[in-house]
């Protein structure tokens, strides 16, 4: 038998390896393209139109919606800073001048006078201002730089110039959402300030609890996803019964993996803290998108990433993406465990909201009370 090839499909061979080359490049050089303009890092000294559009977006969301979502949180005004790479601006301050900060001159939000100083390692949670308590949250454009940032580091030099990182510019939405999440721990402090130190107290044992963590993902995940099941079930009975499942799972890893009394602390003070901020982040988005009637501010037409709230179901099939599939840090995990559990009392038993920051009471609990599960 011959082991001449046919010189023709040497050809064709090569052709096909030419072409696959010329689809690769033409992608890469696409790709690159779409990076052309990335958000980068932000060293403005004053809000931008479109900063002040969102935050203006965010409260007022708040103020005409708040209520349905949490009774009271409305009412509540707190002071709120925006930070870029170099500033922080703080807004809705009452009373003198801060000490530290200044009047950012020939400019206003609202129409009244808002203040700024060097950015001193801001961060998103609340922070103290003075007397007050204040929401502090990055710029969207801060954000998205920060996300390329981080995800560029992740890729080997050929990947880093080629990545489409464009995809990873975050909606407005996601930015508003973000705004009240914040908002809503300054809420806690207000409502629950000795049960919000707990919590932060209990941050403490989280290397400890990273480092067993991982010996017991599987099961974490099972728990996660009978919670995903029990979002989208049928029937409260339905979603009744996989709540039970969950709550038997949960309490069967922690026996069989001997979890220390401060680690099954951590994981409720953990749900209860950020699980509650990230169900009111989402629960917003979800109420501005089936209010009828609801009107985002005229400002926003001008804001490209604002899809006025009607990405909603894409933005709810994410989060029970990443409910199903617990991934990153064990704080990001019990956000989302707490998130779900939060939606679940939302469903089966109303008035959850009265009883959750008195003492001794976690997400965990009222399920178990809602289900009547021992």
């Amino acid at each position: 038998m011959s082991t001449k090839r046919n010189p023709n499909k040497r050809r064709g061979c090569l052709r096909a390896f030419l072409s696959l080359i010329g689809v690769l490049v033409l992608l890469g050089f696409v790709s690159a393209l779409t990076n052309i303009g990335l958000p980068q890092p932000e060293n403005s000294d004053r809000l931008s139109a479109a900063d002040k559009a969102r935050l203006a977006e965010a409260l007022q969301l708040k103020s005409v919606l708040g209520d349905q979502i949490w009774p009271g949180w409305a009412e509540t005004q707190p002071p709120i800073i925006i930070w870029n790479h170099a500033f922080e601006f703080l807004t809705g301050y009452l009373g003198q001048t801060p000490a530290g900060w200044e009047v950012v001159p020939a400019d206003t939000f609202n129409g009244k006078p808002y203040y700024r100083r060097l950015a001193q390692d801001p961060q998103n949670f609340a922070v103290p201002v003075g007397d007050q308590w204040a929401a502090s949250m990055a710029t969207k454009t801060e954000t998205d730089a920060f996300l390329i940032g981080t995800f560029r580091e992740l890729f080997p030099t050929p990947l880093k110039q080629v990545f489409p990182y464009r995809v990873l510019v975050q909606p407005s939405e996601t930015q508003i959402g973000g705004l009240l999440h914040e908002d809503f721990h300054v809420f806690e402090i207000q409502s629950a300030p000795q049960r919000l130190d707990q919590a932060e107290h209990a941050h403490s044992y989280g290397d400890k609890y990273e480092a067993v963590g991982g010996s017991f993902a599987a099961d974490f995940k099972q728990e996660n996803g009978l919670l995903a099941r029990a979002l989208v079930a049928k029937t409260n009975a339905e979603a009744a019964d996989l709540v039970r499942e969950f709550l038997q799972k949960r309490a069967a890893r922690r026996q069989a993996f001997k979890l220390d009394p401060t680690l099954v602390d951590y994981e409720r003070w953990l749900e209860w803290e950020e699980g509650l901020a990230k169900y009111v982040e989402v629960a917003s988005l979800r109420r501005a998108f089936q209010t009828p009637g609801y009107s985002p501010l005229p400002a926003m037409a001008d804001d490209p990433y604002f899809k006025a709230y009607q990405k909603f179901n894409s933005r709810w099939s994410q989060e029970l993406l990443q409910l199903r599939n617990p991934s990153g840090s064990p704080e990001t995990k019990l956000y989302m465990s707490g998130m779900a559990e939060s939606f679940l009392l939302d469903r089966l038993m109303p008035g959850w909201k009265s009883k959750v920051m008195q003492d001794g009471v976690f997400l965990e609990d009222l399920l178990r009370q809602a289900v009547g599960a021992s």
